[in-house]
This record gives C-alpha cells, sequence and structure tokens, in this order.
C-alpha cells in the first residue's frame, strides 16, 4: 500500500471554511489598498539569491538560516523562493524604470517562505499582504503608511492593536552608535546568550532585540540610539510623530525596536497584538532610502510595510466581526433525469442575473436532495417536479422561514426571484 502524503510541515491548507474569511479579509484589504491610491504589483515566487543577499543583509537570520535557495543547474544560478516582498518590488521598479515619471504607490500579497519551526503564527510558507510607497522621501508618507494601517484594524473591527514607533536614524549615525554598543556589549559578554554573542560583530542591533531575559537585563543599560541622532533625523522624526498626533494615533516609542532587516533607515515601526502569543507583531514596517542604491538602481527614497495575513485573520476570527460565510440564494432540485435540464437552464439564467444558486447534482429522491438542499444553507430551494415541468412552472420553498412553497410560472421565475428572495430573507 503506498504511504498516505500530508502536507510539507509548516505549509498549510486553507479549507473552504476558513477560505471564506480569508476572502473577506482579502477583499476587505484590496479595498482599502485602493481607497489610498495603491495600486497592485505582482513579482516572481522566485528570485536571484544575491536580491535578498544585498537587501536583506549576509547577518540577518533569514540570509543566514531560514532561506529556500538552491542551484538551478541547467541555467548556473542561484535562486531562492522569496522570503518578503520589498526587495522584489524595488528590483522590479529599478528593472522597469517604474519611478521614470514620478514616484508610485504599490501594494503586493501573496506567499513567502522561511525555513524556520513551524509554530503558531509562524509558518514556512506564509502570506503577506504589503505597501511599498516609492520615490517619497518626507515624513508625510511614512506617517500615512502607518495611519492606513490603523484604518484598517477599525475597519475590520480590531482592538488591542499598539503602536511601537522608532527611528534608527541615517547609516552614518548608526555606525556611529555601533561602535559604541559593540564596545558596551564586549564589556557584558558574559551576560549574553549564544545568540546575542554571535550576532555581536555582525548585526549587533539585533541583540537589542532578544527576547531572553538575561539579555534584556544588559540591553536595558546599553547606549540609546536616540543620543547619536543628527537634526535631521530628529525632524524626520518629529515630522511623523506630529502627523500621527493629528490624526489620533497612539503610539508608544520603543528605543529598542530596530526590525530585523539590514534596509531601514529613520521611521520603523510595528503593530502588535497580545492575543497572538509569542507571534504577536501583525504588521512591521518602515523606511528604506539606501535600498534601490544598494540593489543597483538609481538612488530614492522609499517606505513601505507588510503584515502577516495569517496573524491577521487569526484576529478577525477571534474578534467575532467577520461576517458569516455567503450562503446560496437558492439550491435547484430536480425529480428525474428529464427535469435536470428544465432546473439547469433556470440556474444558468439566475446566476447571469447576479445569484448565487447551486443545482443539485447526483441524483437521489426529491426528499434527500430537500436535505441536501437544507444542508447548503440555501435561502430558497427551487423544485422541478413532473408536475411543475408539464405545466412550464417551478416551485419555491423558503428553506429559513416556516412559509408554503409557492409555485410561479418558468417564464417568470427570474424576473421575480429578488422579491422572492427578499420575502425569504426577511
Amino acid at each position: 500500500m503506498n504511504p498516505t502524503l500530508q502536507a510539507v510541515r509548516g505549509m498549510n491548507d486553507v479549507l473552504p471554511d476558513e477560505a471564506d474569511l480569508w476572502l473577506y479579509v482579502e477583499r476587505t484589504v484590496e479595498a482599502w489598498f485602493a481607497r489610498w491610491g495603491y495600486r497592485n504589483i505582482r513579482t516572481p515566487l522566485v528570485e536571484p539569491t544575491a536580491l535578498f543577499r544585498r537587501a536583506i543583509g549576509e547577518a540577518t537570520d533569514i540570509v543566514e538560516k531560514e532561506m529556500y535557495s538552491w542551484r538551478d543547474e541547467l541555467n548556473d544560478e542561484e535562486l531562492t523562493l522569496r522570503p518578503e516582498g520589498t526587495a522584489s518590488c524595488v528590483r522590479a521598479a529599478i528593472e522597469h524604470s517604474l519611478l521614470y515619471d514620478g514616484p508610485k504607490r504599490l501594494w503586493y500579497a501573496g506567499p513567502m517562505y522561511r525555513h524556520e519551526r513551524p509554530q503558531k503564527g509562524r509558518y514556512r510558507q506564509f502570506h503577506q499582504f504589503g505597501a511599498e510607497a516609492l520615490g517619497f522621501a518626507g515624513p508625510d508618507v511614512d506617517a500615512e503608511l502607518i495611519v492606513m494601517c490603523a484604518r484598517l484594524w477599525e475597519e475590520l473591527g480590531l482592538a488591542g492593536l499598539r503602536l511601537e514607533l522608532n527611528t534608527i536614524g541615517s547609516p552614518e549615525e548608526r555606525a556611529r552608535y555601533r561602535a559604541d554598543l559593540v564596545q558596551y556589549l564586549e564589556a557584558n559578554f558574559d551576560g549574553l546568550d549564544a545568540d546575542a554573542r554571535r550576532r555581536l560583530y555582525t548585526n549587533p542591533l539585533r541583540v537589542l532585540d532578544s527576547k531572553n531575559p538575561r539579555v534584556q537585563e544588559v540591553v536595558a543599560k546599553a547606549p540609546l540610539l536616540a543620543d547619536y541622532l543628527g537634526e535631521a533625523s530628529r525632524a524626520h522624526f518629529e515630522g511623523v510623530r506630529r502627523l500621527l498626533d493629528a490624526a489620533r494615533v497612539p503610539y508608544v516609542i520603543n528605543p529598542r525596536l530596530v526590525r530585523g532587516l539590514d534596509y531601514y533607515n529613520l521611521t520603523v515601526f510595528e503593530w502588535v497584538s497580545d492575543a497572538l502569543g509569542a507571534q504577536g507583531t501583525v504588521c512591521g514596517g518602515g523606511r528604506y532610502d539606501g535600498l534601490f542604491a544598494q540593489l543597483g538602481g538609481k538612488p530614492a527614497p522609499g517606505a513601505g510595510f507588510a503584515m502577516g495575513c495569517e496573524r491577521l485573520i487569526a484576529l478577525v476570527r477571534d474578534s467575532g466581526h467577520a461576517p458569516p460565510p455567503p450562503r446560496p440564494d437558492a439550491y435547484v432540485l430536480q425529480q428525474s433525469d428529464d427535469g435536470f435540464a428544465y432546473g439547469f437552464v433556470l440556474a444558468d439564467e439566475l446566476r447571469a442575473a447576479g445569484y448565487r444558486v447551486v443545482q443539485h447534482a447526483g441524483g437521489g429522491s426529491l426528499k434527500s436532495q430537500m436535505k441536501k438542499a437544507d444542508a447548503s444553507g440555501a435561502w430558497l430551494a427551487l423544485i422541478v417536479g413532473e408536475e411543475e415541468r408539464a405545466r412550464g412552472e417551478v416551485s419555491v420553498k423558503p428553506l429559513r422561514r416556516n412559509e408554503p412553497q409557492v409555485r410561479v410560472p418558468r417564464a417568470e421565475a427570474v424576473s421575480r426571484f429578488a422579491v422572492l428572495l427578499q420575502n425569504a430573507k426577511s
């Protein structure tokens, strides 16, 4: 006997009941992006490995340990399943000269891949919604991206999301800070765990994000990046804060927030929920003004965010604000094979008029078909028996109200359906 095959660990099926919720969130997000003037971009799942090494940083966990990479022997090139979306968007903007006629607001959605230990809220195939505002240099777009998210949470009925905000300044300011931070961490080496020691010289700012209580005690007394910022960085951050205050979006300044990708500068932010356990970050982003040049393009500013679909959908599910899955407007059943074509054409006409209609398939008695009609959740059963077909009629039975069924002429079934459906719902 052949063994039963299962999905790859950390890569999950989304079954119909849950997919209804995904579709609701996806449609809401798509309309929300459109209202803010963001246009859709779609990039390949597979990119050159060098793209992520250059963009994300050689010393990051993603590049060091988490990417799905392989050599394509046929074309002699290193390829990677994309672990995030920003690098791909910027690569596409450079390759296709998208900024030739001015800045662009873009959004994307789709699967990403990281070889991590699967746990709740963290999977090896996961999905993201992302926004990238390319070519905008001012703090106004940073604030716009953050306020956008606040308004989406309101639209989805989500409460309890906390905005953490910081600025990490310019590369030059971070370099001065980095030198002093390394010196401080060296002096407190005994208080660092193995992970922090590994990062000490390759990516010391990530030590600030450690979740180890012992390391957090060391980090609590470390120098603050804010003390190394120049006038321009401070002014940019104040501009962001001023607009957030004007929009009445509350936030907490987190001086240890640095984000896990090397391309960030100036503003960084995270939207965090305490309802998701250890994987509490629902959305994160910031500014990445050096990324275009880093990838070989003409220097241009950029800012954006990505939100985890699985985590966002879990919050929507638990909020109680998600709408119930859509139910069919009608379920068509017939008494004989001869009646199938009669009902088949009726169902087709109703769908063409915009109604959701399921046609019974597989035969069976009218009684068994009626049970399936009821189980489908449909509002109405449309019955085509021998008598209805002979007389050119259709029987209509409400399934959610204790009302008698009625007959309507077949020629009037579509034109009268809106009233019949409304009565069944009222």
